[in-house]
């Protein structure tokens, strides 16, 4: 004999699928760099020793020297902060407020993604 599930039943089942499928979003995490000086259009790609992707806003760059810039996209990028990586194509030996990145998606073979442009590069430095 078939009992028909609680409402209260069928609602859980179906937050923990939700649960499932349901993208993830980054988490802030702290922060202990403060802008520091004017924001510059352009860094040299060359200098550029690392990245860090905090959330689908915000990139740091990390330059030779430990020089970190801080990127604000002008919008939001899909899965940017969630995914942590992205590439992007130029020309010069600069990459430029005016460029485009693209989010990577990682799954048996990289994946593109949205496409967003970049801000302005602001200096920052640590907060002792």
């Amino acid at each position: 004999m078939f009992v028909p599930a609680s409402p209260a039943v069928r609602l859980g089942a179906a937050v923990a699928l939700m649960s499932l499928v349901a993208p993830a979003t980054a988490k802030t995490r702290p922060d202990n760099l403060v802008a520091s000086g004017k924001p510059v259009d352009c860094v040299q790609i060359n200098n550029i020793r690392q990245t860090d992707v905090r959330d689908d806003r915000t990139i740091d760059f990390i330059l030779n020297g430990n020089k970190v810039y801080r990127n604000k996209l002008p919008n939001s990028c899909p899965s940017l902060g969630f995914e942590r990586r992205f590439m992007y194509k130029t020309s010069l030996s600069q990459l430029c407020s005016v460029d485009i990145i693209t989010v990577l998606y990682s799954s048996p073979n990289l994946m593109r993604g949205a496409s967003c442009g970049l801000g302005k590069f602001q200096p920052m430095v640590k907060v002792k």
